[in-house]
């Protein structure tokens, strides 16, 4: 009996369970059900003819008042939103509107210094990363006529030059107020997080401005100490190393010369680390990148004397200085390393002929010997072709000479920026000199009249 009493109670039980979970089933899914019915829009978007009314949903006086005012908030954004629309253009589409109240990084705030406008980026402004990136392009910099500065000495020479900025990326207020804001009145100033800078920057200290320029015609520049030159140019024939290109650049601004001249071969003048190797010797000097050597010759003064400069190296470096060289391939002036894609690099010979042409023959000279007498022009080669069969020829044709620098036995060249160091402070030397002597004729002469 107790038995059955036990059997009779745990089916009572079961079937009691399973009619709750049948009768919460019903309960939830109507719970559901009329949540669903309880939803409203937050605001209702009628045709193009009554897009000016906007159904609100009625106050709830059972909602907590946080949800209320996030609700209004939100309601105020979408009709100011739309208001903006109206006066543009029709309203559309309700994500447009939503788009423009969810985003509002893209817009920028702006603001003043010294009366001088500035824009502030947000996060998401991808200009910066945009402009450099390209600027470091050599094939941007030739066709979109763009060049980067970053520094505030650089980009101060280049406003002091003549030189058009275009648009200038700063940390802080103190940053851009280093530099001459009437000269930037025409630029678009940007300014972002440091940190957005030290990323794009190559330096391992950035000073926090980076700027835009246009790429400049240095005809129409203008160059501080013009009257401290003397009448020499340097030629720059395949110099490829940046470091070099940029230390050879600054020696001659700091000797005086008239201008710099850059052969095809060389690397782009206006590449990043070109511009800091040259301490802003862009701008203290005119300078002609990627010129034939028929425009080169065109270039330069009809009364010039070229010299081209020897590395005073090779198998017979040990040879005394009285002792001329017979040819240039003694001291290694001319490269002579097999001519795979058919260049004009051969190695001097005066009793070879290749394919019909004879290589000139060229007189050397010690550097300190009397070579500057004239205008003269002086050709630097790299290290890796050296100098090319035109650059010879145009200094035979020029009655220039051979110059090389003697070093100790064992002791390999000098490259090509020190050994430039070395023959533009001596052509300089030589040539104020000559203007000395000549100024003090004319000055005897004036007073011989005179009298």
């Amino acid at each position: 009996m107790a038995a059955l009493m036990r059997g009779v109670i745990c089916l009572v039980s079961i079937q009691r369970n399973a009619f709750l979970s049948k009768r919460r089933g019903c309960l939830e899914e109507s719970k559901r059900y009329i949540r669903g019915l309880r939803r409203k829009p937050v605001q209702v978007l009628f045709p193009e003819n009554e897009t000016s009314k906007v159904a609100k949903p009625p106050p709830e006086s059972h909602q907590p008042a946080a949800k209320q005012h996030v609700k209004k908030q939100r309601e105020t954004e979408v009709t100011s939103a739309l208001d903006h629309a109206e006066q543009s253009g029709p309203v559309k589409t309700r994500r447009d509107v939503q788009s423009t109240v969810k985003h509002p990084q893209v817009t920028f705030t702006k603001d003043q210094v010294d009366g001088l406008c500035f824009e502030k980026a947000f996060p998401g402004d991808k200009r910066l990363a945009r402009l450099v990136s390209v600027a470091r392009s050599r094939t941007f910099r030739e066709h979109q006529g763009k060049i980067l500065l970053e520094g505030r000495r650089l980009i101060c020479d280049a406003l002091d030059a003549g030189v058009n900025p275009q648009i200038v990326f700063f940390s802080t207020v103190d940053r851009l107020r280093e530099l001459p804001l009437d000269k930037l009145r025409r630029a678009t100033l940007v300014k972002v997080r440091f940190e957005d800078i030290k990323l794009w920057s190559d330096l391992v200290a950035p000073q926090g401005v980076i700027a835009i320029f246009s790429r400049p015609d240095p005809s129409r520049l203008t160059f501080s100490n013009r009257d401290q030159s003397v009448p020499l140019s340097l030629i720059c024939d395949n110099i490829r190393d940046p470091g070099n290109l940029g230390t050879i650049l600054r020696c001659a601004a700091a000797a005086g010369c008239r201008d710099v001249v850059l052969s095809k071969g060389c690397v782009d003048v206006w590449e990043p680390k070109v511009l800091r190797a040259a301490m802003g010797a862009h701008f203290r000097l005119p300078i002609y990148p990627s010129l034939d050597w028929d425009d080169i010759e065109n270039h330069l003064p009809k009364t010039v004397t070229v010299h081209v400069a020897d590395s005073s190296c090779g198998p017979d470096r040990r040879r005394e200085p009285e002792d001329k060289p017979s040819k240039a391939g003694d001291y290694g002036w001319v490269s002579s390393r097999p001519n795979r894609r058919k260049m004009r690099y051969e190695e001097y010979d005066s009793d070879s002929e290749d394919e019909g042409v004879s290589l000139p023959r060229v007189d050397a000279k010690l550097y300190h010997e009397s070579w500057a007498e004239s205008p003269t022009a002086l050709v630097i080669g790299g290290e890796t072709h050296g100098l090319s069969l035109e650059a010879v020829q145009l200094a035979k044709k020029t009655d220039g000479h051979r110059l090389f620098i003697p070093v100790v036995p064992d002791v390999d060249s000098l490259n090509s920026a020190m050994a430039a160091s070395i023959l533009l402070f001596e052509a300089r030397k030589q040539l104020s000199k000559l203007l000395q002597t000549s100024g003090k004729k004319r000055k005897s002469e004036v007073e011989r009249q005179l009298l």
